[in-house]
């Protein structure tokens, strides 16, 4: 985990980031409406590339490198159902009623990083996975309170553990949110847990940064039905729930202020 100090921005840096936010918000939304039953996770990804190349855009995560792994091949991360994070789009991936669809989406523009993330339903989806979308958007926007001057990035952790809890959920220990700049992973890391109890020396506590104007950050809890262990497939990519269980994704970059966190990655 790098721990090096946090890259403060200008404003006039934060106002390249906020375009493109904007520019993946707007991939976002063609995505949106285009899942359905039928369609491709290739499809959903050729429509991003369509909206960054309009835009001035190029993918952050194609060609992303990885040790022990090929590198990333799409623009999108497309994971369904029980798949966490980094699911690789594939024209043979098609979606079905009722499941639902975790969407990662990063661009360059400007020499800058935009990174949001979102879960959508397929069609009519099962009460409890509706829940589940709603829980980990809302826990995504109760995080983003607590992205303030003078706050620790502990602050932004406990409420998306607790947040999650009191909806009947469990976060994903393994994976992060993370600072956002030139880079699509900058310090902080910002967990969606605080370890506490016997966890009292883990590395988190030693990363404990004090927020400060200027800081951008990309926060992005991701919410488990069942037990929270993962595993990763012979992709080297694609993660996974061990148990099977349905998983949900939602992410937000923002900007801290003198005041309100400003969010970085809305149309």
């Amino acid at each position: 985990m790098n721990v090096s100090e946090p890259i403060i921005k200008t404003p006039e840096e934060i106002a390249i980031m906020r375009e493109a936010g904007r520019i993946v918000a707007l991939a976002h939304e063609a995505m949106r409406e285009a899942v359905a039953p039928g369609v491709s996770t290739l499809a959903l990804d050729r429509i991003a590339a369509e909206v960054l190349a309009d835009h001035g855009a190029t993918p952050a995560f194609l060609g992303y490198p990885k040790p022990d792994a090929p590198p990333f091949p799409a623009t999108i991360t497309a994971s369904i159902n029980h798949e966490l994070v980094h699911g690789i789009p594939d024209e043979k991936r098609i979606l079905q009623e009722g499941d639902i669809i975790s969407l990662d989406v990063g661009c360059h523009y400007e020499g800058f990083v935009g990174d949001a993330a979102r879960t959508w339903p397929v069609g009519e989806v099962a009460p409890a996975a509706q829940r589940l979308i709603d829980a980990t958007r809302d826990t995504l926007y109760a995080a983003i309170e607590e992205a303030r001057a003078g706050r620790r990035v502990s602050f932004i952790a406990r409420t998306t553990q607790g947040f999650a809890a009191s909806r009947g959920y469990i976060v994903a220990k393994e994976y992060t949110g993370h600072g956002v700049g030139r880079k699509m992973h900058e310090p902080p890391a910002v967990p969606n847990w605080w370890p506490s109890g016997r966890w009292r020396r883990h590395p988190y506590h030693a990363a404990d940064v004090v927020l400060q104007p200027g800081m951008t950050l990309a926060i992005e809890p991701m919410l488990i039905v069942g037990r929270e262990y993962l595993v990763e497939l012979d992709d080297g990519w694609t993660v996974v729930t061990r148990d099977g269980s349905l998983c949900a994704h939602w992410e937000h970059s923002i900007a801290v202020t003198e005041g309100d966190p400003l969010i970085l990655t809305l149309p």
